[in-house]
């Protein structure tokens, strides 16, 4: 007897060839039958009208705080999602000391922008220091599929202690890494995550960054003894840079045998020829056998903010910075009402029309979003701009005064930074060595929705601006996905496989709009886009997230590796 039978369903099937009609078997977590279901189940899906395709794998998420406390890792099942791969950007849980959780805790917030008390208050830390117990305690409440990296920052700090981030390892302290690295592996890591640009609590390089060349060689031997990942974070703001690391690790790939990716790779005005420059040394180096995959999300990226807390927007302009990294609210105000340090903050973020829009300082065209009092009610939905051009101000000036007349509680939005060309943007999703990811889900909390990815993959690169098939998009979804990560028995429909599967309707599934949720420990606003058009999901055989009654008991998801 099956479990569930979907019926009536279009298969596409996670292999590219042309999708058919059909039934799907499904019984103790695994596909049975493709074909005509047996009349015998205890629950039939009828898919009529529907596509149903292998459950998503989102390969750049993190997640790693959240999941100690929600384990759906929402909203990734609500867009199709059933596997995630945490612990990017060289950061993980574990392996870590008692002592150092402060100061992962740090960085983690820092460089993913999450809420102190999101993070802090959310994680128990029930695992002790090593990465095998993480595992085992993660392992035991699980609704999603997690294939989880081990970062070399956290490598790094657990066997160098504050070393870590100030000097090149010893010789003995490389050997130390590398025994961790084979523990965590051991114990269900899909590979290491390093990062060559990202920054800690005191702006200071991570620890990862402070690694000799010969570190990471050393670790990605040892990756390639068990044909692992190197994950990294490059300098995406750079052409030069992007395609050096394009060159190194595909020297890494070829000496060590292992794959490689990299995030994200963008298609923008700051850096026109870049991912055509970058896409050609990609190719360039698979032509010698290297495995190096750019990771592309497929939407642009809208920025909310505010002037009371750190965002990425401020990261290149230091006096802003500065001042939205102030300790207390009252600081912060008293900085914006100087009227010396107003007229230097101005001067700082302006720079001529023609860069403006490219560096991401185009404030005419930033939006108020949302008012914390009504008497500025008038003026939420509106662009800067237009109200200065109505005040006789400057753009940056009104956004300071708006924000200090609400003690900081002004939220403003920045819309499509990153992608900006949707016809470029849907040829560097088709290209063969592009892996859809970089999503970020589970970070930047406050600043933008990271889920939405799959959603817009088809709405815009299947439907509107058609780019890719149907097929092809599902498969680069799926089985391309659990192929580049080395997930057997996932990614296909197909008797004997995982039976992670998701039923939407071809013709509506999208990312829903930018909505607040206030589901955080402890946390203020946090953006998130639901799902639309996405009707059913299943984690090895479990009904984990309906549309018509949102998320499951079930917690039959693991650790795949």
């Amino acid at each position: 007897m099956l479990d569930v039978a979907i019926t009536n369903g279009l298969l596409v099937d996670g292999s590219g060839l042309p999708a058919f009609r059909g039934d799907l078997g499904i019984a103790r977590g695994k596909i049975v039958s493709v074909g005509p279901a047996p009349v015998e189940t205890k629950r039939t899906i009828d898919a009529a009208g529907r596509a149903v395709a292998p459950g998503f794998v989102d390969p750049h998420t993190l997640f790693d705080a959240q999941l100690c406390w929600d384990p759906e890792a929402r909203p990734s099942l609500e867009h199709g999602v059933t596997s995630i791969v945490p612990g990017n950007c060289s950061l993980s849980l574990a392996p870590l000391r008692k002592d150092q959780r402060g100061r992962l805790s740090r960085m983690f917030r820092q460089i993913e922008e999450m809420p102190e008390a999101a993070f802090d208050d959310g994680i128990d830390w029930r695992w002790g220091e090593s990465f095998e117990a993480w595992v085992e305690a993660l392992a035991k409440n699980l609704a999603i599929n997690v294939a989880p990296l081990v970062g070399h920052s956290s490598i790094r700090l657990f066997v160098m202690g504050e070393d870590a981030a100030g000097r090149a390892a010893r010789t003995d302290e490389v050997r130390r890494m590398q025994d961790v690295l084979r523990g965590c592996l051991d114990a269900g890591a899909v590979g290491l995550s390093t990062s060559f640009i990202d920054i800690d609590e005191n702006l200071r390089p991570v620890p990862s960054r402070y690694a000799h060349k010969s570190e990471l060689a050393a670790l990605c031997a040892v990756l390639g003894e068990r044909g692992r990942m190197l994950q990294a974070v490059h300098e995406f703001f750079d052409t030069e840079l992007t395609v050096a690391r394009v060159d190194q690790l595909a020297e890494l790939s070829l000496a060590h045998g292992i794959p490689t990716t990299f995030s994200p790779l963008f298609q923008n005005r700051a850096f026109p020829d870049m991912a055509e420059r970058v896409l050609a040394r990609v190719e360039e180096q698979w032509g010698r056998g290297a495995r190096v995959w750019p990771q592309v999300q497929t939407r642009p990226i809208d920025i909310s903010f505010t002037l009371a807390q750190r965002s990425l927007l401020f990261i290149t302009m230091p006096s802003w910075y500065t001042v939205v990294s102030l300790a207390t609210r009252a600081e912060k105000l008293a900085a914006f009402r100087d009227p010396e340090l107003r007229r230097r903050l101005i001067a700082e973020a302006t720079l001529p029309p023609e860069l403006a829009a490219a560096a991401g300082r185009d404030w005419e065209s930033t939006l108020v979003r949302k008012v914390a009092h009504e008497r500025n009610r008038a003026l939420e939905g509106r662009r800067l701009g237009e109200i200065a051009a109505e005040r006789g101000k400057d753009p940056l000036e009104v956004m300071i005064e708006l924000s200090v007349d609400e003690e900081l509680e002004t939220w403003f939005l920045r819309s499509r930074l990153g992608h900006c060309d949707d016809v470029a943007v849907g040829a560097m999703l088709a290209h063969p060595h592009v892996h859809v990811g970089a999503g970020d889900g589970g970070a930047h909390v406050a600043s933008f929705a990271t889920y939405g990815d799959t959603g817009y993959l088809f709405s815009r690169f299947v439907r509107e601006a058609p780019a890719l098939r149907l097929e092809a998009a599902v498969k680069k979804l799926t089985f391309d996905a659990c192929s580049i990560w080395e997930l057997p028995g996932r990614g296909l429909l197909r008797p004997g496989y995982a039976a992670d599967v998701v039923v939407f309707d071809a013709e509506r599934i999208d990312r829903g709009p930018e909505v607040e949720a206030r589901d955080l420990p402890g946390a203020g606003i946090r953006w998130v886009r639901h799902a639309e058009g996405v009707e059913w999901v299943l984690v090895n055989g479990s009904i984990a997230w309906s549309a018509a009654h949102g998320y499951g008991d079930a917690r039959a998801g693991a650790i795949v590796s």
